[in-house]
């Protein structure tokens, strides 16, 4: 029997819990979980039996002492901390993965893996968006010869809305201000652009339900630079529930929130809560040319809130613990790129949807478009 696969995780929040629990419960990895707090990682310890530790993740002496004698490390921070924790695993020896929608943080991560040692890889924004969308939206251009427009559209929906916002936080509060503050990367007529969060605004339906979406930050992944001179049109927005992009364009743009990050994360935590009965909606399409023909395919998926090995969880855990889980055991299973920097892209949807971890999308409620020709000439990443 092969040994087990030693992993770190950096960050005992929800989202760390659900990938410790996942990767615990597979039998084939030795999970260790290090946290500043002490609380959140007894609560973890209540839950599934991993080794745990209190540690300062800005520390470096401290992140150093956690990573020895693992094979690979995750982090589940906040983006601020990624770069830190991605010289440690450098200086390591050991393989990085992340979830961050933070370009600049990407980009630091990428400048890290160029000098990555025989074995060791370093890849970041491994979630759903940036992350799995990235994965779907590039196997789709798969099907043309020609692209034109790239479209990828992601929402972590409350299945029962009550209140003003049409919204409940279901994820990282400093993630979703992140999203909607930073500029947002595109291409436009051929070109890489720069758009503003929130700009965008677009309506459509699917499954009789009404949804908006509009521009925000980092959904993309490396799809820009991949796609760049390939396509005329590429662009990520978040899905809404109409009629909460105005009420947040309000706050960040009418009441200047966006200049006071900290008092809107203390004012949503305050007046927004959390919930597990949530939804998470994946829809990307792609239209171009396909033996002289033009053609559009889409591929549309909700998952839905559900258990993990018996713990409730939230559907946007769930998919992004999931999609993490599912490129790092691609990685053990030698399916990845053996060195440096990984881009999403570099991920086979069949690969991704074919392993044990992938299956809450591969099980989704989804429908996808066919295009008439069988012709499906390889796009590289």
């Amino acid at each position: 029997m092969a040994s087990p696969t030693n992993i770190g995780i950096l960050g005992a929040g929800k989202i760390g819990r659900a990938i410790a629990r996942i990767l615990q419960h597979a039998g084939d990895y030795q999970v260790r979980v290090g946290d500043v707090s002490d609380e959140a990682l007894n609560i973890l310890v209540g839950q599934t039996p991993v080794d745990t530790q209190v540690l300062d993740v800005a520390s470096t002496d401290e992140v150093s002492k956690f990573l020895d004698g693992l094979d690979g490390v995750v982090s589940a921070c906040s983006f601020d901390v990624n770069e830190g924790i991605a010289r440690a695993a450098h200086a390591a020896g050991i393989s990085y993965f992340d979830l961050t929608e933070d370009v600049a943080t990407t980009a630091a991560v990428r400048a890290i893996g160029e000098e990555a040692k025989e074995g060791q890889i370093f890849m970041p924004q491994c979630g759903l968006a940036p992350g799995f969308i990235g994965i779907l939206a590039f196997d789709l251009c798969k099907h043309f010869e020609q692209l034109d427009r790239v479209k990828m559209r992601v929402g972590a929906l409350p299945l029962y809305p009550d209140n003003m916002l049409k919204y409940n936080l279901t994820w990282s509060t400093d993630g979703l201000i992140n999203e909607y503050c930073n500029p947002c990367e595109a291409i436009r007529e051929g070109n890489r652009v720069s758009l503003q969060p929130l700009e965008g605004l677009e309506q459509f339906a699917l499954d009789g339900v009404d949804y908006e979406a509009f521009n925000t930050s980092g959904g993309l992944g490396t799809l820009c630079e991949t796609l760049e001179g390939r396509v005329n049109d590429l662009d990520y927005k978040t899905v809404r529930y109409v009629g909460h992009r105005y009420l947040m364009s309000f706050l960040l743009q009418g009441l200047r929130f966006h200049d006071q990050r900290p008092l809107l994360k203390k004012l949503l935590e305050q007046a927004v809560p959390c919930t597990n009965q949530d939804v998470v909606l994946v829809f990307s399409t792609v239209t171009g040319w396909v033996d002289g023909e033009y053609q559009q395919v889409a591929d549309a998926r909700k998952i839905y809130h559900a258990d993990i090995h018996g713990l409730s969880a939230s559907s946007i855990q769930i998919t992004t613990a999931t999609s993490l889980c599912a490129v790092v055991d691609l990685w053990r299973e030698g399916k990845l790129p053996e060195r440096g920097f990984v881009r999403q892209e570099d991920v086979k949807l069949s690969d991704f949807l074919a392993n044990r971890f992938g299956e809450p999308y591969a099980k989704a409620t989804h429908v996808r478009a066919p295009i008439a020709s069988d012709t499906r000439p390889e796009l590289q990443p």
